[in-house]
């Protein structure tokens, strides 16, 4: 279906199901596996993922950090997944690089750049690309819409934690919640749908590229979508 995507992953899929480690080891294996299971068919492949399993902004509030500084924690702790994910692939067999858009970390991590990241998503390498827009006050699906624009990704891959794809309202908490199989971006925007920022929504509502969502419990949920199974929703430009 896609010749390049990129997979837009919750930080919180890492963690520890007991809350004890940031970064669970089955799980970062599992979420490799199945990257390798897309790369493996001669995708290209970018990668977005967030920190919410090393920082959270109302942590931030709690403590009384300042909103600047806390985002600039949030985007680190988008590094720190990338590297972990990124050496857990090389396991696989999967050559990757972390990009930044945070100043890079001489031998951990290269400056985001746009020429760069598309050379190396040609020569079949997965794209990491971490630190948020490397500015506050931008959230990592934002970074995630920029950078598929940016890159002429045909698909965002959006795997979530703990929800299976759009509803009307929260189905945690509102059993009458209703499941959208498709829905356009300009629904999103005019029922104010909460599964990603909406300033995202805004940024994409007129471009050709699909967003996928879907639940990450399932790491086959990642191979499924790219055979084109009925898994999630489909996000997509209104005609």
């Amino acid at each position: 279906m896609y010749k390049r995507i990129l997979l837009k992953l919750s930080g919180e899929a890492l963690k520890e199901k007991t809350g004890m480690q940031i970064i669970d080891v089955k799980s970062l294996d599992k979420i490799a596996q199945a990257i390798g299971s897309i790369y493996e068919k001669d995708i290209e492949i970018c990668v977005v993922i967030g920190a919410g399993n090393i920082w959270r902004g109302k942590l931030a509030k709690d403590i009384g950090i300042e909103a600047v500084s806390a985002d600039y924690m949030g985007m680190l702790g988008t590094v720190i997944n990338a590297v972990a994910l990124s050496s857990s692939l090389k396991k696989h067999g999967v050559d990757s690089v972390v990009f930044s858009a945070i100043p890079a970390i001489e031998g951990v991590t290269e400056t985001y750049d746009l020429e760069k990241a598309n050379q190396a998503l040609v020569d079949k390498k997965v794209v990491f690309l971490a630190g948020g827009t490397g500015k506050p006050f931008f959230t990592t699906d934002t970074a995630a819409t920029l950078r598929a624009i940016e890159l002429n990704c045909d698909a965002i891959l959006m795997g979530k934690y703990g929800v299976d794809g759009v509803y009307s309202s929260d189905p945690t908490v509102d059993v009458s919640a209703h499941f959208f199989p498709v829905i356009t971006y300009q629904q999103m925007l005019e029922m104010k749908l909460q599964i990603m920022d909406l300033s995202a929504v805004e940024l994409i509502k007129d471009k050709d590229i699909e967003i996928r969502v879907f639940s990450m419990a399932d790491p086959n949920n990642f191979r499924k979508v790219i055979e084109g199974r009925d898994i999630g929703t489909v996000c997509k430009k209104g005609e």
